[in-house]
């Protein structure tokens, strides 16, 4: 199950429970594409409460969302309760250009922060090569 828990300006919230399933994303997809409307970047906060995954469908779905949206999200904060769910955060960072940054529970309020903080400029340094 997926349930929205937190709108602020640029910033959503999810709380991602039990198996996901089709039904869940058909709920969650809208969501964000409504808010991508309105803000060029969106914030993301993802809460796992004894997340079980994903069947089949919900998988398959959750690759095409990750491909729609790649560069469509700012920050993702995930707090979870579990190992995995760190290695979760690692593993989903090559599918998307968003900052990914995974917090525990009990630093919910640390990840909000996080979230609200305006992100570091990062510079991209130009070599210039030498004629010969």
């Amino acid at each position: 199950m997926i349930k929205k828990n937190l709108k602020e300006k640029n910033i959503l919230g999810f709380e991602v429970s039990g198996k996901l399933t089709d039904d869940d994303f058909k709920l969650f997809v809208p969501e964000i594409e409504a808010n991508l409307k309105k803000h060029d970047k969106l914030r993301l906060m993802v809460v796992f409460t004894d997340f079980k995954g994903w069947d089949l469908h919900a998988l398959w779905d959750d690759i095409k969302f990750d491909f729609q949206h790649f560069n469509d999200f700012e920050k993702i904060a995930m707090v979870g309760e579990k190992s995995w769910q760190k290695w979760m955060a690692i593993f989903c960072k090559p599918f998307t250009m968003a900052r990914v940054k995974y917090f525990e529970k009990d630093d919910i309020v640390e990840a909000m922060a996080w979230l609200e903080k305006k992100p570091e400029k990062v510079t991209n340094t130009v070599l210039e090569a030498t004629p010969y």
